[in-house]
């Protein structure tokens, strides 16, 4: 089994969303089949089949999760420290066109959520990164053209 890479906060949040799907959502929409199953006649019971897929939905989700965090390999990134850019560090990055800064913590692919500021460690952007130093420029492939940006921060929090 392959293992992925992934903070400790990370790998909480996933297993806090897996409790909520089996505790809360699984339960819920049993009830809800069971419910619309007792209004009669199945084939034109939209209350049915929209639980259904939503069912659907939620024990495929319970797979993923189950399978992403038994072959998590959680890093505990109190322990890192130096000057390169690596797996759970924050960059605080400028565009160094529009000068517009950003901050980032390289995650793992599945803790990853841009609008947050996490970046996943498969991404072009981080990529680039790892390995860098402060003061160091590392160019990206964009779909409007490479985009430059130089690293002014590096930080283990």
């Amino acid at each position: 089994m392959q293992k992925f890479p992934m903070t400790a906060p990370g790998l909480q949040r996933l297993e806090e969303e897996l409790r909520q799907l089996k505790g809360v959502e699984r339960p819920s929409i049993i009830r809800q089949i069971a419910e619309a199953r007792a209004h009669g006649d199945l084939s034109e019971n939209a209350e049915y089949h929209a639980a259904r897929e939503r069912q659907s939905f939620i024990e495929g989700r319970i797979a993923e999760l189950e399978e992403v965090i038994g072959s998590a390999e959680v890093i505990d990134i109190s322990q890192l420290s130096g000057e390169h850019v690596k797996f759970g560090a924050v960059v605080r990055l400028v565009d160094e066109e529009s000068d517009r800064e950003a901050s980032y913590q390289i995650v793992g692919l599945h803790e990853a959520d841009i609008k947050l500021g996490r970046l996943s460690i498969t991404s072009p952007l981080a990529k680039a990164l790892i390995g860098k130093k402060v003061g160091e420029s590392v160019s990206v492939p964009a779909p409007g053209g490479d985009r430059s940006y130089e690293i002014l921060e590096i930080r283990f929090s």
